[in-house]
C-alpha cells in the first residue's frame, strides 16, 4: 500500500492548527492510502511549538519538526520533503486557503494520470485584496517572460509529488530555493488540478509586501538570466544616446543651430540618464553577486531543533 504525507509548514500558526489538524485529518481518513502529517514549525513566537507537541503525542501518524529560529516558509517546505519518507507528498500551508478536503480528488487524478506532479491551479481567490490579486497575476506572467523554464500560471506551493520528484529534489543544493519553480524544472508528467482558493480561517498572511517582493526576486533572479541582459541593453543604449547628443551637441555648435552652451538643461539631462542606466546596471550586477555570496557561504538552510514522531 502507497504511503501518503501532507507536508505543513507553520510559523505562528495559533488560531488555525486545530482546525487545520481536523479537517486534514478527516480528508486523510477517507483514502485508502497509508496517510502522515508532516507539520514544520518555523520558529513560531506563538502558542503553535506547543500545541503541535499536543497533537502528535495523541496521534503517532503526526510528525513535527521544530526548527531552532524562523528560516522561512520555502526552507520550512523543503525540511519538509527532505524529511518525508512516502511514496507521494502534497504540501499545504496551515492557513487552509488550500481546502484539505480537495486531496482525496488530487490523489484520484494523480492516480488515473500516472502523474508525478498534480499542480492546482487558483481560479480564483477568495480573501485577498484587489492588489494582491493583480500583483500576483502579473508577477507569474513577467516570470514567465523572464525566465528560461516554462512555470505554470496562478499556482502556489499547493501539489502533489511523487517520489521520483522528492529525490531529485533532494539532490538541489542552493539555498534560495523557489520551490514551485524548482519543481516545475525537474520535469517529468505534470498535470493541472483546478480549485477555487477560499480566504483564511483566522489570523493573518504571513506574506506581507516585503516578503512578497523578495519572494519575487529570488524566483527571477535564480530562473532567468534576462536581468543581466536587460542591464547590458541599458548600457548599450546609454552609449548610444550620449554618441547621438555628442554628434548633435557638436552640429549644433558648428552650424548654429543648437544653444546647449548657454544653458544646463541638455548636461542634467544627460547626467542623470546615464547615472540612473549606472546604477541600474550596478544594483542588478549587486543582486547577482548577494545571491553568488550567499551559496559560497553553504550554510545550511535551516537548523532542526527537535523532531517528534520520527
Amino acid at each position: 500500500m502507497k504511503k501518503l504525507a501532507v507536508i505543513v509548514p507553520c510559523y505562528n500558526e495559533e488560531l488555525v492548527i486545530a482546525e487545520s489538524y481536523r479537517r486534514t485529518r478527516e480528508a486523510l481518513q477517507k483514502l485508502p492510502v497509508l496517510t502522515e502529517i508532516i507539520y514544520i514549525n518555523d520558529g513560531s513566537r506563538d502558542r503553535t511549538r506547543l500545541m503541535l507537541d499536543e497533537i502528535a503525542s495523541s496521534d503517532p501518524q503526526v510528525k513535527v519538526i521544530h526548527f531552532s529560529r524562523n528560516f522561512g516558509h520555502q526552507p520550512a517546505v523543503t525540511a519538509g520533503i527532505n524529511n518525508c519518507d512516502a511514496d507521494l507528498a502534497i504540501i499545504l500551508d496551515a492557513d487552509m486557503q488550500d481546502p484539505p478536503e480537495l486531496i482525496p480528488s488530487i490523489l484520484e487524478l494523480q492516480e488515473k494520470e500516472q502523474a508525478n506532479v498534480v499542480y492546482c491551479v487558483r481560479k480564483s481567490r477568495e480573501g485577498e485584496g484587489l492588489f494582491k490579486k493583480v500583483t500576483a497575476k502579473a508577477f507569474y506572467r513577467m516570470l514567465n517572460y523572464m525566465s528560461d523554464v516554462n512555470f505554470p500560471l496562478d499556482t502556489g506551493d499547493f501539489r502533489l509529488i511523487d517520489r521520483k520528484v522528492m529525490d531529485q529534489f533532494d539532490r538541489f543544493q542552493e539555498r534560495g530555493k523557489y520551490i514551485r519553480g524548482l519543481i516545475s524544472w525537474v520535469g517529468f508528467k505534470q498535470i493541472p488540478f483546478y480549485y477555487e482558493r477560499e480566504a483564511r480561517i483566522a489570523g493573518e498572511t504571513k506574506y506581507p509586501f516585503s516578503k512578497m517582493w523578495k519572494f519575487a526576486t529570488t524566483a527571477m533572479l535564480y530562473f532567468s538570466k534576462k536581468p543581466l541582459r536587460l542591464a547590458t541593453s541599458l548600457g548599450f543604449i546609454a552609449v548610444l544616446v550620449g554618441i547621438i547628443l555628442a554628434v548633435w551637441f557638436t552640429l549644433g555648435k558648428i552650424y548654429g543651430f543648437s544653444n546647449a552652451e548657454t544653458g544646463w538643461t541638455s548636461i542634467m539631462t544627460s547626467v542623470i540618464f546615464f547615472g540612473g542606466v549606472q546604477l541600474l546596471t550596478v544594483g542588478v550586477l549587486g543582486q547577482y553577486v548577494g545571491i553568488l555570496f550567499d551559496e559560497i557561504k553553504a550554510r545550511p538552510e535551516y537548523i532542526i531543533d527537535e523532531k517528534k514522531n520520527f
